[in-house]
């Protein structure tokens, strides 16, 4: 392939301008395809790298982004089927044959590639992965879903990461859930706790996001900025007692990826609670660890989502029960550098998809 008809966005340091820089893409060696990128979502980690300074594992220059949606343009041996085939690729790969992937751990593999961190990442016109990094994708319920093959992209991460929390906690039909932070991968949380069977409390400081979300799952919103803890606690209680809820066993779910979020979701444990870590910071937080002790509760984190779990989250989406179309929005990967500050900004009010 010609080397002038592909290129990336690279990060050359923190916070100085993405570069647009031409290249070949790899060979597609046994086992990989060659995937021309439909759509790139903008994620929280992405602005972490960029103006925080979160070191990457690959060495600068590096082309970020690890939600990526596309269609298979080359593949090599034993990878033939997946020609044409629109897809999503999973964003943190793992190697698929260590001793933590043949017992279904694959999230904590040690050999996994995060593309946009330890590899060359999604915002670019092409990227080679191996198959077993493919989630593919019904164009037909695609279409039906009303949807484009760009939306999907954010499956990678948005919806997947939220959908593995939710999975692994084993929350179910008749439970409370608590998301706190609705934007972004929260506003997903949210609806795919919905789509668990459970009832829906929506935390967050923006009055048009839990707006948003009371249209899509939430049956109760409190606005922390005008609710503490305690008075967010008191009403989730009486909303429970209303709706012949347990008074126990409430599943929180972090999302906001704030240091005062992650101390509010901690305070909103009651007795057998489980408390989901999905968003993240590298501020610190101050909590009293032995809450866990004295409620018998439980803290769990999940890095991404295991290859095996896509097909299920996304078929969350493409069957409608989790709304993609009201929570993104697509820009020209040209201008990835203004999307970056404004969504640093939070100046957008929808994910950021970044079309080649």
């Amino acid at each position: 392939m010609a080397k002038s008809s592909c290129y990336r966005w690279q990060m050359t340091a923190p916070g100085e301008p993405m570069v647009k820089t031409a290249f070949t893409p790899e060979p597609t060696n046994a086992g990989q395809v060659r995937v021309r990128i439909a759509g790139c979502g903008v994620c929280h980690t992405d602005l972490g790298y960029y103006f925080d300074g979160v070191r990457t594992t690959h060495p600068l220059p590096l082309t970020l982004g690890h939600e990526v949606s596309g269609r298979v343009e080359a593949a090599g041996a034993g990878a033939e089927q997946w020609l044409g085939q629109a897809v999503v690729v999973v964003a943190a790969i793992p190697c698929g044959d260590c001793d933590l992937c043949r017992r279904s751990k694959a999230t904590i593999c040690r050999r996994q590639t995060f593309i946009g961190c330890d590899a060359h990442g999604g915002f670019a016109t092409h990227i080679t992965v191996p198959t077993h990094a493919l989630c593919a994708v019904d164009e037909d319920k695609l279409r039906a879903a009303g949807l484009t093959l760009p939306d999907v992209a954010v499956v990678a991460d948005a919806v997947t990461s939220p959908y593995q929390a939710v999975f692994q906690s084993g929350l179910g039909a008749g439970d409370l859930a608590i998301v706190n932070g609705v934007g972004g991968v929260g506003g997903y949380c949210a609806q795919i706790a919905r789509a668990f069977g459970a009832e829906v409390v929506a935390i967050d400081v923006d009055a048009a996001k839990l707006e948003l979300i009371a249209r899509h799952g939430a049956s109760l919103t409190l606005n922390a900025r005008e609710t503490d803890t305690r008075a967010q606690k008191k009403a989730i209680a009486a909303f429970a007692e209303q709706r012949g809820l347990r008074q126990t066993e409430w599943y929180v779910f972090e999302c906001s990826g704030t240091a005062a979020g992650q101390e509010n979701a901690f305070g909103l444990m009651v007795h057998g609670s489980t408390l989901g870590v999905v968003g993240y910071t590298m501020d610190k937080v101050s909590v009293r660890l032995s809450n866990l002790m004295a409620l018998h509760a439980r803290a769990l984190g999940n890095w991404g989502c295991p290859p095996e779990n896509y097909p299920a989250a996304l078929e969350l989406v493409l069957s409608g029960r989790i709304n993609l179309a009201d929570f993104v929005q697509h820009h020209p990967l040209d201008q990835i550098n203004e999307v970056f500050h404004e969504a640093h900004a939070r100046r957008l009010s929808r994910r950021a998809i970044l079309v080649p």
